[in-house]
């Protein structure tokens, strides 16, 4: 009953072309999707890490400042996010306020870590493509701090679905790798998660 995407977003168009876009084009989405019985719950990921993705990103929904907005456009029940902590970090955001302003659209979470590479980013800034200046990691192995983030989690009931999302790019390379990367996450985040 739960779908997890992203609202596309023309990349050469503003933020507020594109939101004149989310009117048209989501008020059917929503409808159907309530007529379903699911509910969407938009990642914010800003899509945009590459040359393919650039200037403006394929995903709306990336701030806190967005979400009250597109939220205004589309009230109710059926729309919320898929909260990841490790896209705020690398854009040099709070990720713990949010999850108390926003507690009532949380439908599911993230665990996932970022590492950041503070001289390259003094050797690129934040123009660059985010992957010049950090790369994805498992959980404990980057920036996030994870008490607080699950200490916010509990501050606020959550009680919904939530994943370990893997892109750390040295557990890639093969099967075992692959199960290595659960194993290691799973143990990590048992300290905090039952």
């Amino acid at each position: 009953n739960l779908v997890t995407t992203f609202i596309g977003r023309d990349q050469n168009k503003t933020v507020e072309e594109n939101l004149e876009l989310v009117k048209e084009i989501w008020p059917g989405i929503i409808n159907h999707a309530e007529n379903l019985g699911v509910k969407i719950a938009i990642e914010n990921c800003p899509m945009l890490f590459g040359p393919d993705e650039w200037p403006g990103g394929q995903n709306i929904m990336t701030a806190p400042d967005i979400w009250e907005k597109v939220f205004e456009i589309l009230p109710g029940e059926t729309l919320g996010l898929n909260y990841d902590p490790s896209h705020f970090v690398w854009r040099m955001m709070d990720y713990i306020e949010p999850l108390y302003t926003f507690r009532d659209k949380i439908f599911h979470v993230h665990f996932k870590d970022i590492k950041l590479y503070p001289e390259k980013l003094k050797r690129v800034g934040t123009m660059a493509y985010p992957t010049s200046y950090m790369s994805p990691k498992l959980p404990g192995l980057g920036d996030v701090d994870w008490g607080r983030y699950v200490s916010a989690l509990t501050d606020i009931g959550y009680q919904g679905y939530s994943c370990i999302e893997v892109e750390d790019k040295a557990f890639e390379n093969s099967r075992e790798r692959i199960l290595d990367s659960i194993r290691i996450s799973k143990r990590y985040l048992s300290q905090f998660v039952i």
